[in-house]
């Protein structure tokens, strides 16, 4: 648990239809016998102060998990942005303080530090949010965000934007390098790519 006088609720996304892997539900996929998001739940939960998972499909599968689902409040699948708008409203928008961490359910790997680091980056900076960087590469769906800035992103969507890093580098915001764990941040999107992450 982060124990931070300002609540942390990790959000697992897992609202996407899972294209490049056959429009399969990715999340729910098996990856060394349990299904993908296990693996991240495992890793995060730890982290954080209350889990949820993002998703639009399926959500008796993922309670089943042990963490309560919410779905997006807009319609037509527009991306990993609606999750953290679903996330940062269900937190309490702007009238409740809390941190909300984005993770994908596709990457298995999520660093054991990834809250901590974001955290204590984006406490130092004065941010409203911090966004992690690999090998000089943007990872935008690890994103910590503080619920003030649920009205910026529910304009932007409302514009018709769907890019986090764009949404991202236009607010208060610092950047953290994981330089040390790039593969941390690998995701699988594909049935190939799944099977080379299955232990023999």
């Amino acid at each position: 648990m982060s124990l931070a006088p300002i609540p942390i609720i990790g959000l697992i996304l897992a609202g996407g239809q899972g294209r490049r892997m056959g429009g399969v539900d990715k999340g729910l996929v098996e990856l060394d016998g349990r299904p993908m998001i296990a693996h991240v739940i495992a890793r995060l939960r730890p982290q954080v102060d209350v889990l949820l998972i993002n998703a639009n499909d399926n959500a008796d599968s993922y309670t089943a998990l042990g963490a309560p689902v919410i779905a997006d409040r807009h319609a037509g699948f527009i991306g990993p942005l609606a999750g953290l708008d679903a996330g940062l409203h269900h937190a309490g928008g702007g009238d409740r303080e809390a941190w909300v961490l984005t993770c994908p359910c596709d990457s298995p790997a999520v660093p054991h530090v990834l809250v901590a680091r974001l955290h204590s980056a984006v406490l130092a900076a004065g941010a409203d949010m911090a966004m992690a960087r690999a090998d000089g590469r943007l990872q935008p769906v690890f994103l910590l965000a503080h619920t003030r800035s649920a009205a910026s992103l529910a304009a932007y969507l409302a514009g018709g934007d769907r890019k986090i890093d764009r949404w991202v580098l236009a607010q208060k915001h610092v950047l953290v390098d994981f330089d040390g764990c790039p593969e941390a941040f690998a995701n699988i999107n594909t049935a190939d790519e799944l099977a080379r992450q299955q232990k023999s």
